[in-house]
């Protein structure tokens, strides 16, 4: 499961990108109760997402010619090497290695794929400050057209490990940074028209209600919610931006 240890290869961090932050911010406190915490004077752009006084995620500008959505970061304790990885594996540097002040050191990359993911060094801050409860991350999930490839590719960059879980007629890997314990996310094939890239899954105490509610500030619907017997009721949205997002009850 998640958990704030922050092993290598374990997801840390992970932020929105949105053309309004503004509005973006207050669809996400008004679905998950989060508070609003500017940057700063050295990220007056980026805002810290709070509950109960811990950082749950973050948001910031969408890049020029970029799309609104979530990244997802991932621990390394060496991100230029992680970085050499990347390429000798097939991805791509998107963003190269650099000092976030003395918070830690982070890169922007795509696997061979083409789902964008960073890359995490911490300095003074290891990651988020709590996962697993409602309005938290609780689990991470890639969404793309070669599944093997990319279990090949993440497993020689961040050193996971997979368990196939048969879903239906698809094949789900579960991956992990070492054991049945580590078990953070999955990798799924796309279907459809489904946009390639990695999706994160926010605890709900009702997912229902938590879908009533962000259709009612902007959100929409993309899968609506159903129950997988062992995993929870699960259903994916868009903020008002296009950002893509999971909704989870856990069982």
């Amino acid at each position: 499961m998640l958990t704030t240890s922050f092993v290598p290869g374990s997801p840390n961090w992970l932020d929105v990108s949105s053309p309004d932050t503004a509005a973006t911010t207050r669809f996400y406190t008004g679905l998950f109760g989060w508070r609003e915490v500017p940057g700063g004077p050295d990220a007056p752009e980026y805002v810290f997402y709070h509950l109960d006084g811990r950082t749950v995620a973050a948001g910031g500008p969408v890049a020029e010619g970029g799309t609104p959505s979530w990244t997802m970061y991932f621990t390394t304790s060496d991100v230029d090497a992680s970085a050499k990885a990347v390429t000798q594996a097939g991805g791509a540097i998107l963003t190269e290695p650099y000092d976030v002040l003395t918070a830690g050191r982070m890169g922007l990359f795509a696997d061979p794929g083409g789902a964008p993911f960073a890359l995490w060094q911490p300095g003074d801050v290891p990651g988020v400050g709590v996962v697993n409860e409602a309005g938290t991350l609780r689990w991470v999930e890639l969404h793309t057209a070669d599944t093997g490839g990319a279990r090949s590719f993440y497993q020689s960059v961040l050193g996971w490990t997979y368990q196939d879980m048969p879903i239906g007629d698809v094949i789900y890997a579960v991956a992990s940074t070492g054991g049945e314990d580590d078990m953070f996310g999955g990798i799924t094939p796309v279907e459809g028209g489904e946009a390639v890239g990695w999706r994160p899954y926010f605890e709900s105490p009702d997912t229902d209600a938590t879908v009533a509610k962000a259709v009612e500030l902007g959100g929409t619907v993309v899968s609506p919610a159903q129950s997988m017997p062992g995993i929870g009721r699960l259903a994916t949205l868009t903020d008002p931006h296009g950002a893509l997002f999971s909704i989870m009850t856990s069982e």
